[in-house]
């Protein structure tokens, strides 16, 4: 298991790089000043952390309510991933359109691309992340098989 430090780093690091990428490709691609992206970048993160937490805890309550926290199969967590990918799309799109002064669809298709962006950075850096710093193993996790 990590600890808080290693945690903490996780994030940092997560973020200052994803950050760094938007800045400097985001800018490329799309022709606005590194800053401009960089500070959307920061915005979107900030709005993404407060979705997630707002969205789970509600997800939560109805959780509670209508199925009595009841296991979690595998479609249930595809409608619980796609829900919270689309409430963070639309308000990223209005986000977008105003930060950068684009249309809504030219803003869509930049709140896509970021999406597709983060999905393949998250699972790369999470995958360097572990190369780079291992998951500590206890050692009755070794001797009893279990994988960390």
């Amino acid at each position: 298991m990590r600890t808080l430090k290693d945690r903490i780093r996780h994030t940092v690091l997560f973020e200052g790089i994803a950050l760094t990428l938007l800045a400097v490709f985001g800018a490329w691609i799309t022709g606005h000043a590194p800053t401009e992206l960089g500070v959307l970048g920061l915005m979107m993160s900030l709005i993404a952390m407060s979705w997630n937490l707002v969205y789970n805890w509600m997800f939560d309550q109805w959780d509670n309510r209508v199925r009595d926290m009841a296991p979690r199969g595998v479609g249930l967590r595809i409608v619980h991933a796609l829900l919270f990918e689309g409430g963070l799309l639309i308000v990223g799109l209005f986000v977008i359109a105003w930060w950068l002064s684009m249309t809504y669809w030219d803003a869509f298709m930049l709140d896509i691309g970021l999406s597709v962006f983060f999905l393949a950075y998250a699972f790369v850096f999470n995958w360097a992340y572990d190369v780079v710093f291992p998951v500590p193993r206890r050692a009755g996790d070794i001797a009893d098989g279990v994988s960390c």
